[in-house]
């Protein structure tokens, strides 16, 4: 390996490192995991490792936004197949949630303390995946006022209520309350509620929750 390759840090290499910080943070959590043994899985010294993330702190943030990354990724595609109406992009949204947060729950038993520790330490990544998340749902119920679907007077808040109300459906620490067959009862059921909001005729029409 030349001089330059050992000095340049690769992505591949810290691609590598990520994926082994997830691997332990999963099994023994963020604050048991160092960076000794982050290093030690992919056969790297420490001294090496910080070459290519300056702490724990930092490879855990990004961590996080790979995750969020896949988050949206898969949102944006259930809501963007063809001949969907916007109820039925809704319904995708909200079980597209809900399995991202139940496989996530399922695979990461620490999966609280991950939660926690980024909303301590970067809450400007979770609220970057909130507004993306809202975003999507604004263009859902715009869908729906062009094709007279929904009649939303205010998207941008309706979005954004809309969103507050499928909170239980995003957060993993909660996927233990119910089973999966409940959970997709429960979301066939607040669809229908959220849908009939969006419809209802009156003074606050498509205002809903309010």
């Amino acid at each position: 390996m030349s001089t330059a390759n050992v000095e340049q840090p690769t992505e591949a290499i810290r691609q590598q490192i990520l994926a082994a910080a997830d691997n332990l943070f999963r099994h023994y959590g963020y604050n048991k995991t160092t960076m000794v043994e982050i290093a030690e899985d992919i056969g790297m010294s420490a001294a090496n490792l910080y070459r290519y993330f300056a702490n724990k702190q930092d490879i855990v943030h990004e961590c996080a936004r790979r995750y969020m990354a896949e988050r949206i990724a898969l949102l944006r595609e259930a809501v963007s197949k063809p001949d969907l109406t916007a109820g039925e992009r809704l319904e995708h949204y909200i079980l597209t949630t809900l399995y991202f947060s139940r496989n996530l729950a399922s695979e990461n038993k620490k999966i609280g303390e991950l939660v926690e520790t980024i909303t301590e330490q970067r809450p400007d990544l979770v609220h970057n995946r909130i507004e993306s998340e809202i975003a999507l749902i604004r263009e859902i119920l715009e869908l729906g006022n062009e094709t007279g679907e929904f009649t939303v007077k205010n998207l941008s808040e309706s979005a954004r209520t809309v969103h507050t109300c499928l909170i239980i459906f995003e957060v993993p620490i909660f996927m233990s309350i119910y089973s999966l067959e409940q959970f997709e009862q429960l979301a066939r059921s607040v669809v229908d509620t959220l849908i009939n909001g969006l419809r209802s005729p009156g003074k606050n029409s498509g205002d809903i929750c309010y």
